[in-house]
């Protein structure tokens, strides 16, 4: 996944919120899928259950996920809604979770041998913000944009042979 850091548009450039996407090419079928919006909280200091938004259209997901994180000091994951057709699958995308998991929670560990891991995270982001220009968020869209997206998602989601 590729991350985008947003700022908010008051003038300001303190960084409020983190927005997580893959970097797609712009022939990928992936772009096609519905879209879904995961936010939580950006740091460990808050503990509350992820929200899960959508389906939507990608650049809607998009532009939503990045309003509300230009605003809030949340994280926002968007990604496409891939179905699972059969057991298998879904047991395999459990899996790959549960190694993800794993992962990090070694990656945790060792962090912890050589200093405070959300310090240093902190520092990363910090030295990445001076680095790289922020866009301006995309304008969030109409309810009426959104409903028509999920008409079409509907529509795909309905059509034969799918």
């Amino acid at each position: 996944m590729n991350g985008a850091r947003v700022r908010a548009g008051s003038g300001h450039d303190e960084a409020v919120g983190a927005l997580v996407t893959l970097d797609l090419p712009d022939d990928s079928p992936m772009l096609g899928l519905p879209w879904i919006i995961t936010f939580a909280p950006l740091g460990d200091s808050d503990e509350w259950e992820p929200v899960v938004c959508g389906p939507y259209e990608r650049p809607h997901a998009l532009a939503l996920a990045e309003a509300v994180v230009a605003e809030e000091q949340l994280m926002a994951v968007v990604e496409p809604l891939v179905p699972a057709l059969t057991p298998e699958e879904i047991r395999s995308e459990i899996a790959a979770a549960q190694l993800a998991a794993e992962d990090e929670a070694a990656r945790t560990d060792e962090a912890d041998l050589y200093g405070d891991f959300e310090d240093m995270i902190d520092e990363e982001l910090e030295l990445a913000a001076e680095r790289e220009p922020v866009p301006e968020p995309l304008p969030a869209p109409s309810k009426e944009e959104v409903r028509a997206g999920l008409a079409r998602i509907a529509k795909l989601l309905t059509a034969k042979g799918a």
